[in-house]
């Protein structure tokens, strides 16, 4: 795990997130030589740090692998839920959609269309279109 800590209470608060975003396993790695998924969940916990009471993701699973899209949304949100962050995310992976969210705001040139919970607002017809 992490070694020489100068500040214990910020080592053990940078041991939970890895903990929470199940990311422990690479603490001595190199960022730059993480897989795609790890690197998402490293870049979220980073970003709780500062304890956010929102926080903005946009398309959270880009460039994650169709088997690993799933496991990590479950990791992020669940880590999310647990520190009492309201998640805002940009999505366009219907199926994470459907998974993740409570409500679809969902805009077409700049204009809202639907808001909606999922399952009425990918029935929209405006919204399928």
């Amino acid at each position: 795990m992490l070694k020489s800590p100068r500040n214990p209470d910020l080592m053990a608060e940078a041991e939970r997130l890895m903990k929470a975003y199940k990311i422990e396993d690479h603490a001595d790695a190199v960022s730059s030589t993480l897989s795609q998924g790890v690197r998402k969940l490293l870049d979220i916990a980073m970003a709780v740090v500062a304890n956010p009471k929102v926080l903005l993701l946009d398309e959270p699973t880009s460039g994650v692998s169709v088997e690993e899209k799933f496991a990590i949304m479950d990791i992020v949100i669940s880590a999310l839920k647990e520190k009492g962050v309201t998640v805002l995310f940009v999505e366009h992976d219907m199926e994470i959609v459907e998974r993740y969210v409570n409500r679809v705001l969902a805009f077409y040139q700049g204009e809202v269309i639907c808001d909606a919970p999922p399952a009425e607002a990918l029935k929209d017809p405006k919204v399928i279109e």
